[in-house]
C-alpha cells in the first residue's frame, strides 16, 4: 500500500539533486522510457481500433437486422423513408468507423512503428546508443567532480571529528576547573589536551576550507559540462515530443467525427429526411392508393350483347368510349403525381414524376389512355397525373 509522501529534508532534497553523482541517470532513462512509451501508444490505440471495428461491425449487423423489418412494416410514405433513413446511415457510419480502424492501424500505428525504428539504435548486448553517449558523457563531465567531492567529504568528517574531540577537551577542562577534587597537575594535564586539540581542529579547519574553495573553483566548469551534455539530451527530448504530438493531433483527426465532412452529410441527410415527413402527402397516398380516391368501376348498365363476353367495367369504359371521347391530336402532356403499376395488359404503368402524353380524355370510370416516349400505349387513372 502507497504511503503519504513525507515533507523533504533539505538533506534528502540535495541528495536527489541533477548535480549530485549519478543523479544523471534520470535523464538517461528517459531514452529508454520514450522508447517503452511507443510501444505503449501503438497497443493502446490499436486496442482502440478493435472498438472501432467492433462497432462498425455492430452497426451493419443492427442495420441488416432490422431492414427486411422496416421494409416489410405497415408503414409508408415518407415516414416509412424516414425509418429506412436510419438504417442507410448506419451502414455509412460503419464505413466510416471501418475506415477510423484502418487508419489508426495502418497510418497511425505505422507511423509511430517506423520513427521509433528511426529513432532508437539498439545495441547488440542491450540499451540504445542513444543513451549510452548521453550517459557516457555526463559520466566523463561528472568524474572529477565526483573525486572533488569525495576528497571534500573526507576532510570533512575529519574536521567534524576533531571539532568533536575539541569540544569534548573543553568539556573536560571546565570540569576540573569548577571540580576541587582534581589534583592541580591533572588539571594542567587537562588544559594541554584541550590546547592540543584546538591546534588540531584549526589545521583541519585549515585544510577543509582549502579543499572546499578548489571543490567551488572548479564548480562552474563542472555545471557547464554538465549543462552542456543535458542540452543535447533536451534536444533529443524536444524532438520526441514534437513527434508523439504530431502523432497524437493525427490520431485526433482520425477519431474526431464531429469535424468529419461524411459525417455531417450522413446526419444532414438523416435530418432533412425525418423534417421530410409529410403527413398531408402521406394520407393524400394513402386514399389514393387504398382508400376513397383508388379508381372504381362504379356499377351501370350493361347491354347484353350476343358477338362478346362481357369484359371489365374498365374495357366497357373503353369500347363506349369510341364513342363519347375522342383521339386527342398530339396529345396532351402529363406528369404522374404517384406510382402506378398496371393490372392488366392494357394498362399503363409509371413512376412518381414521369411525364407522357394524355391521348384520350377522362371516360366516364375515371380512366385515361397514354401513351410513353418509347410509343407504349395503356390505360392509367386519371386522378394519378396532372397536367405539365
Amino acid at each position: 500500500m502507497s504511503t503519504l509522501p513525507s515533507e523533504n529534508s533539505p538533506e534528502d532534497v540535495n541528495n536527489r539533486s541533477f548535480w549530485m553523482p549519478g543523479n544523471y541517470q534520470r535523464t538517461v532513462k528517459r531514452t529508454e522510457d520514450a522508447f517503452q512509451a511507443c510501444n505503449d501508444i501503438v497497443a493502446c490505440f490499436q486496442e482502440r481500433a478493435r472498438v472501432e471495428r467492433q462497432y462498425a461491425q455492430q452497426l451493419s449487423e443492427w442495420s441488416n437486422k432490422w431492414k427486411p423489418v422496416v421494409d416489410s412494416s405497415p408503414l409508408y410514405g415518407s415516414l416509412l423513408k424516414a425509418w429506412q433513413c436510419f438504417l442507410s446511415s448506419a451502414d455509412r457510419l460503419a464505413s466510416l468507423h471501418a475506415s477510423i480502424c484502418r487508419s489508426l492501424v495502418s497510418e497511425d500505428g505505422d507511423r509511430v512503428r517506423t520513427w521509433q525504428k528511426d529513432t532508437f539504435h539498439k545495441k547488440l548486448f542491450g540499451g540504445f546508443k542513444e543513451s549510452q553517449d548521453i550517459d557516457t558523457g555526463f559520466a566523463r563531465a561528472q568524474k572529477p567532480w565526483a573525486k572533488r567531492l569525495k576528497k571534500l567529504d573526507k576532510v570533512r568528517r575529519a574536521y567534524h571529528k576533531v571539532s568533536r574531540k575539541e569540544q569534548a577537551a573543553r568539556e573536560r577542562e571546565a570540569h576540573a576547573q569548577g571540580n576541587p577534587d582534581v589534583a592541580i597537575d591533572k588539571q594542567k594535564k587537562i588544559q594541554e589536551e584541550r590546547e592540543l586539540a584546538q591546534q588540531e581542529a584549526e589545521k583541519v579547519r585549515a585544510r577543509y576550507e582549502k579543499v572546499l574553495e578548489e571543490v567551488n573553483r572548479y564548480a562552474p566548469r563542472y555545471m557547464e559540462e554538465m549543462e552542456s551534455i543535458f542540452d543535447q539530451s533536451q534536444d533529443e527530448e524536444r524532438k520526441r515530443i514534437v513527434f508523439l504530438k504530431q502523432a497524437f493531433l493525427s490520431i485526433h483527426k482520425h477519431l474526431d467525427i464531429t469535424n468529419n465532412e461524411s459525417v455531417r452529410a450522413v446526419y444532414n441527410e438523416l435530418h432533412n429526411t425525418l423534417m421530410a415527413i409529410d403527413e398531408q402527402e402521406d394520407l393524400r397516398w394513402w386514399k389514393n392508393t387504398h382508400g376513397p380516391g383508388m379508381p372504381t368501376d362504379w356499377p351501370h348498365f350493361q347491354e347484353w350483347t350476343p358477338e362478346k363476353k362481357t369484359k371489365k367495367g374498365k374495357k366497357a369504359g373503353e369500347k363506349k368510349g369510341t364513342i363519347e371521347r375522342g383521339v386527342m391530336i398530339g396529345g396532351v402532356r402529363v406528369r404522374a403525381l404517384y406510382d402506378y403499376v398496371g393490372q392488366e395488359t392494357d394498362e399503363l404503368s409509371f413512376k412518381a414524376g414521369e411525364e407522357f402524353l394524355k391521348i384520350e380524355d377522362e371516360d366516364d370510370q375515371g380512366w385515361c389512355r397514354g401513351m410513353k416516349d418509347g410509343g407504349w400505349e395503356g390505360l392509367y387513372p386519371a386522378n394519378y397525373v396532372e397536367v405539365v
